[in-house]
Formats: structure tokens, sequence, C-alpha cells
């Protein structure tokens, strides 16, 4: 598999997304068939313009459980970046299997989660200690992880507030962990992004604003250190959507989606994901787009409907 360019900022957004015509209608899909032998070998739709990257159950009504038969599915319908959060659970020869086949249908490996977070105790806001030594721990098997399945970045959340503790010493003590972290991703050109999640689903995180993560990433100074901006999340925690992704345009390396209320595919909820989409297309991002979300409608309907969704918001179509 081809391994990554020198290590810039620019090469957490590798690969401009292909610009296509009009999408073709995708009713012709719907009724793929489950099984391994005919998932993916039916005609394929229009690639979409962007880089969107559905996730492992997306499409399972009408592909099927098996994870490589939902990407053949999902590259069938045009889209050309997959995400899968729960990667490092996989089995190495899976972890490999679907970096080859991302690979041979032109798809981009996206986002897994690197840490493991105990959501009810304080984690790297700690310091020095067994939370950062597990974490980098963590980190490094992050690199063969993403070596197996071609991926360039690994999803970090610091973890939940010391509330004993003054805040800016737990700022200092997570920039330590991260500052150790991207010295051992630094080498092999893979880039950790730092999560904000909002305060209703995930209370007491040390990490829930854009402008915490934008401080994090400057003052760990490197290139594999860089921000995953969760719109659902920013969203619900600050709003004012556009002008935060401005104020930390050049940090940010990833982006996921998920409307709100709800957190379902686009066009479900509140968020004009049209206009916020051709915004950060107008600045020139060529990176992905995690589908960081459920189906609103249960089946294979359900997920016609997430791909329908998609066609409506994907820019320049």
């Amino acid at each position: 598999m081809n391994r990554r360019k020198a290590l810039q900022l620019s090469a957490a957004l590798p690969f401009a997304a292909t610009s296509c015509a009009t999408a073709k209608s995708t009713a012709s899909n719907q009724g793929a068939a489950a099984g391994a032998g005919e998932v993916g070998t039916g005609p394929s739709a229009t690639p979409f313009n962007l880089a969107f990257a559905p996730h492992a159950g997306t499409f399972k009504a009408t592909a099927g459980t098996d994870v490589l038969d939902q990407i053949r599915y999902a590259a069938d319908q045009g889209f050309t970046a997959w995400e899968d959060n729960g990667m490092p659970g996989r089995t190495p020869a899976l972890q490999q299997q679907m970096g080859e086949l991302l690979e041979q249908k032109g798809m981009r490996m996206g986002v897994f989660v690197a840490n493991t977070i105990d959501w009810q105790s304080p984690t790297l806001t700690l310091g020095a200690g067994e939370h950062r030594d597990k974490f980098l721990v963590d980190i490094r098997n992050s690199v063969e992880v993403a070596k197996r399945c071609n991926a360039t970045w690994a999803t970090v959340v610091p973890g939940v507030l010391d509330h004993r503790q003054e805040p800016m010493y737990q700022f200092a003590n997570v920039m330590e962990s991260l500052k150790q972290a991207a010295g051992i991703l630094e080498p092999h050109g893979i880039v950790m992004v730092l999560e904000p999640l909002n305060y209703r689903d995930h209370p007491s995180l040390m990490l829930t604003k854009a402008a915490q993560a934008y401080a994090l990433c400057k003052a760990v100074d490197s290139p594999s250190c860089k921000i995953l901006f969760d719109i659902y999340h920013q969203q619900i925690h600050e709003g004012n959507l556009i002008p935060n992704i401005d104020a930390s345009w050049d940090e940010i390396a990833y982006f996921q989606i998920g409307d709100n209320p709800g957190r379902k595919e686009p066009t479900t909820g509140e968020i004009n994901y049209r206009n916020v989409l051709a915004h950060i297309h107008s600045k020139g991002f060529t990176g992905i787009y995690g589908m960081e979300h459920g189906n609103s409608m249960d089946g294979k309907e359900g997920e016609a409907r997430v791909i329908q969704a998609y066609r409506e918001v994907d820019v320049l179509g």
C-alpha cells in the first residue's frame, strides 16, 4: 500500500476530491444483495464531490453485517472514504484486509479512535503517571494499526476534568502528554486529531471547545497534533459554526458530521449543512468528512435516505 508523503499540515489533507457531474439517483442500488458474493458487483453511482466517510453499520441492512461487504457497497454508492472508530479492536488480519480493500476501491481511510477513555475519572488531566503511560501505549499501538489499514488520522480525547485542580495546570498536563505522543507519531506521518465533545452527551470532559483544541495544537506545535472539528458537537456546545471554523482553520485536519438534534444524517435537524460544507470547501479543504451519526430511519429505506441526504448537501452536485 502507498505510504504517506512528507509530514506537513497539507499532508493531513491529502488527495483533492474529484469534481463530478450531478449525482445519479441511487434508487437502483437500494435492492443490493446482502450476500458476500453479490455485494459490490453492480453498477456504481457517480462519486460524491466531497469525501464523505460512512462507518461500519451505516449500510448493514442492505449490505449485510460483514464490514468488507459494507465497504464494497459504500464504494458502489459513490463514497470515497471510510472511517472506523473501533479499528483498534479488530484483528490485525482484518485491519489489513480493510486497508487493502479501501485502496482497491480508491477510498481513503479516515479516523479511528487511538486512546481508550475512562469516561468517569480524570485521565490525561492528571499529568505524569499511569494514565499518561497507558495513553502512550495506546499511541504506539495506533502506529501499527494505522500502518495495517493505511490510515493517517487517529482521534484523541484527553479525558475527564479533575475538579480539584486548577484548569490551567490540567491544560499543561494534557499538553505534555500530547507532545510526547506527537514525538511517537511524527516519524510515521500519523496525525492525532483532538476532538472537542459537547457537555450534554459527555459531561465533565476537559476538551469541549474548538478554541481549547486550537490552543493545545499551538502549544504542542507539531504537524502530528491537529483538530477534529465535529460539527454536531460544536453546534451543541458553541454554535457559531462558520466563524469558529474560520478561527481555528489552520489547525483543523478533519471534520465529522451529524445533525442536531438527534445526531442523524444531514437535513434531519437545524444545521444548514449545504452552506457549512460549501464554506469549508471554498477554503480549500480536500480532506475527509466522517459520517459519525445514526440513521433517522431503520432498514434499507433508512439507508437509502442517508445516501439521498448526502447527495442533497454535496456541494458542486
